[in-house]
């Protein structure tokens, strides 16, 4: 098998083409500037110019590029959060249409920021989305994903949740703080947090690639849900550490404004209800099983 893959080099990317290269697939990186050999290909997502010839011969094709979300958002850092992610998948998108025999499926990354801020609603996909900077920018990704969609090519857009890993991500910058004992649950740590394995978000993808009869927005997020107060305790079992302190919304909104919001205290009970009808099996089904293997 041959998979283009763009965000190669990101904290997920470099799980997924190692899991994939082990098994033997063959696989083209998506680089902006020169290519440096047989196994990457160029793009430029913003001026909406990519290789498509690289493309030719490939199976499928895996859009994880995209702007990191962590931080301040500024006016400038929000426009470049949703060009990163709605211009770059139209430029995949349109290329893939416009070949003569393109991949048989594209999987391109996607969120549960979809969802908005939802509290104790059981969130499955085909459900409308929530008001917010990020439910507009998902909104619109997704819709850039979907537009390949066509009878040569399938479309499966990821919706992940909080991927747990010590590499990378939301995991690697909470660290710190619980093994100093200082971690502890987010304002009222009642919001729901939706996460999922670094083995499993990788599974997702293989798994989408695989399944011919997924299709669509799917959530990709662990089959039992937690609390941000849940996670919290979880984690400071895996640490051996305490939990007790709690940190002030007021504190972090003033740090981070409205990334703070809608990260940190956005209530989202994801389900992947998708994935489960088609036979997926999580190897970390619970969240203290997730945080375990990322922190083995």
């Amino acid at each position: 098998m041959k998979i283009a893959v763009s965000g190669a080099s990101g904290f997920l990317g470099r799980a997924l083409t190692a899991r994939l290269e082990r098994e033997g697939t063959q696989i083209v990186a998506l680089v902006r500037g020169a290519p440096r050999g047989a196994g990457e290909a160029a793009w430029s997502p913003l001026e909406g110019r990519i290789d498509a010839e690289a493309l030719s011969g490939c199976d499928a094709v895996v859009h994880l590029a995209g702007e990191s979300i962590a931080g301040r958002w500024t006016a400038a850092r929000k426009q470049a959060i949703h060009d990163s992610r709605v211009v770059g998948t139209r430029t995949v998108a349109q290329a893939l249409l416009r070949m003569e025999s393109p991949p048989r499926v594209l999987v391109c990354a996607s969120a549960v920021g979809f969802y908005g801020n939802r509290g104790d609603e059981e969130l499955k996909e085909g459900m409308f989305g929530g008001g917010s900077f990020l439910a507009d920018v998902v909104t619109e990704w997704e819709k850039a994903a979907m537009a390949a969609q066509s009878p040569k090519i399938r479309v499966v857009p990821l919706r992940f949740g909080v991927i747990l890993h010590r590499s990378g991500g939301a995991l690697a910058r909470m660290l710190l703080p619980f093994k100093l004992g200082l971690g502890g649950k987010l304002g009222s740590g009642k919001q729901w947090m939706p996460w999922i394995s670094l083995a499993d978000a990788v599974g997702a993808i293989r798994f989408a690639v695989q399944t011919e009869a997924l299709a669509g927005p799917t959530n990709a997020v662990g089959p039992e849900p937690v609390t941000n107060a849940e996670f919290t305790r979880a984690l400071g079992r895996v640490l051996h550490r305490p939990t007790v302190a709690t940190v002030p919304e007021f504190a972090l909104r003033m740090l981070l404004g409205e990334m703070a919001e809608e990260l940190l205290f956005y209530s989202q009970k994801v389900l992947p209800v998708a994935l489960q009808k088609h036979g997926y099996l999580f190897e970390h089904p619970t969240a203290e099983a997730a945080l375990r293997a990322a922190l083995a």
